[in-house]
Formats: C-alpha cells, sequence, structure tokens
C-alpha cells in the first residue's frame, strides 16, 4: 500500500476520534470536503478539515525502503475573525503530539508538526498545518 495514503488514512481516523478536534468540527474531517454541484464547499460544511498537499521523497538505504513524507492537514472557517481556525489548528496539533501512529502495512519511524501557516482570504480563512513523517516499507 501507498504510505502516505496509509498515513493519510490514519490521520483522518484520530481526527474523528480526538475529542477537541471533535469538539470544534464534529467529524467534518476529510480527504475531500463534500462539494455542490458548481464544485463548490457549501457553507453548512465549515467549518472543517482536509487533507492537503503531500510529498514522498525516496530515502532507501541498504535493504531499507522507505523516505521522508511531507503532509499537510488543512483546518478551514468562514467566521469572522482568526479564533475558530487558530483553534483547529492547535487542536490538530495537540491530537498527534505523543500520540503512538500505527500503520498496518508500512513502519512509522517518527511523525513531527513541521510548521503552521495562516491565510486569509476576505471572509476564507484557512490553517495549513504541516507535519514530517518517516516512513519504511516492507
Amino acid at each position: 500500500m501507498d504510505p502516505v495514503l496509509e498515513l493519510q488514512g490514519v490521520i483522518i481516523q484520530r481526527l474523528r476520534s480526538f475529542a477537541t478536534v471533535t469538539a470544534l468540527v464534529g467529524s467534518k474531517s476529510y480527504d475531500q470536503p463534500p462539494l455542490d454541484q458548481n464544485g463548490n464547499v457549501q457553507a453548512t460544511t465549515y467549518p472543517y478539515i482536509s487533507i492537503g498537499p503531500s510529498n514522498f521523497q525516496s530515502e532507501d538505504a541498504d535493504c531499507i525502503d522507505g523516505g521522508e513524507v511531507m503532509i499537510q492537514i488543512d483546518a478551514w472557517s468562514i467566521e469572522p475573525g482568526h479564533p475558530q481556525v487558530r483553534n483547529i489548528a492547535d487542536a490538530i496539533r495537540k491530537a498527534f503530539r505523543g500520540y503512538d501512529i500505527t500503520l498496518a502495512q508500512n513502519a512509522l519511524a517518527s511523525f513531527e508538526h513541521w510548521r503552521t501557516d495562516y491565510i486569509a482570504n476576505g471572509t476564507l480563512k484557512q490553517a495549513s498545518v504541516r507535519f514530517t513523517a518517516i516512513i519504511e516499507q516492507p
């Protein structure tokens, strides 16, 4: 199984079960949020969390296959001001602090918060919470 896809699945499960996150967004943690017939996110979907860009850089060495992953988790809000999106971003970070991520088919060597960026575009607020991981493949 693709290691990034497997990690992404575990991330979504964790976000949907972590009380601090669900208190802020309910079960609205998505790979891709639901879209209307025009391809837009409906206002009732906000606030929510979605998986953003990711990449995998192969770092195979000797008899070990694997690499470094960067994965972005996005928080979205249309509430006035920045408190809601910042609180969601903080909850995302806390969901993985000290959490032992177990992958079924690959081995996770590390998973660490790297950086968080905040972006505002009119009424739309976004927090891009980025993590790095080292994954070994069988």
